[in-house]
């Protein structure tokens, strides 16, 4: 066990600092196969940081058969994610890499129990993901500049989801969900400069791409703005 997971779950939250860049991991575009997990073996960084929190946050859960249902399990998400956004040696600068096709997804992690993958997401201006609601539990804290969130409310007896709100979602904001159609949401770049985002799923690496997101249909089908 490392000495992370020895050290108190929120006396090593409290001082998650900043140690040195790690390597480029392989990036990741919407649907491709997910990358190996990074070793932890033989460097300390912002990345392997948040893999030791988020061990011993399971690890902590493990009496909840579903550890997102645990309160303790939600609120230290949401501190390990701000911890994680706050550290400017989180991401390369190829793991800030967009695409002018579609939002890019960079694979940084995956757990080798299969328990979460962890992703950096890439906004290019306008770009937006479908209306969905989650498969899984799943959280996020934007890096870099500004998301834009509609959250909607799922209608069962017309199968469709209709909008009640939107928000700026700024540098260091953070959001858990657990799975299910109660945490329907679309996140986008409605400004003009990029946006880099970081999210923890909880499926294995493998599944990122299509265990994730249950996408629905809008009541209001207007293109992003």
């Amino acid at each position: 066990m490392s000495q992370h997971l020895r050290a108190p779950f929120f006396d090593r939250l409290a001082n998650y600092c900043p140690p040195p860049a790690q390597p480029a991991v392989q990036a990741q575009t919407p649907g491709s196969v997910a990358a190996p997990t990074p070793s932890r073996d033989d460097r300390d960084t912002p990345l392997t940081r948040l893999c030791d929190t988020l061990d011993a946050m399971f690890d902590a859960s493990a009496k909840f058969p579903d550890p997102s249902h645990s309160t303790f399990f939600a609120r230290s998400m949401r501190i390990a994610l701000a911890a994680a956004a706050a550290d400017p040696a989180l991401l390369t600068p190829s793991q800030r890499e967009g695409s002018v096709e579609n939002y890019r997804r960079h694979l940084l992690a995956a757990d080798p129990h299969g328990r979460y993958a962890i992703a950096a997401l890439v906004w290019q201006p306008r770009q937006a993901s479908p209306v969905h609601a989650h498969h899984t539990w799943c959280g996020y804290a934007v890096l870099e500049g500004t998301l834009s969130e509609t959250i909607f409310e799922w209608n069962g007896a017309q199968h469709c989801a209709s909008a009640t709100r939107s928000q700026a979602r700024k540098r260091g904001a953070v959001s858990f969900v657990r799975g299910g159609r109660g945490g329907i949401h679309r996140l986008g770049n409605s400004s003009d400069a990029p946006a880099v985002s970081l999210h923890i799923y909880g499926v294995p690496g493998a599944q990122i791409a299509t265990h994730v997101n249950d996408v629905v249909r809008a009541a209001d089908a207007a293109e992003f703005v």
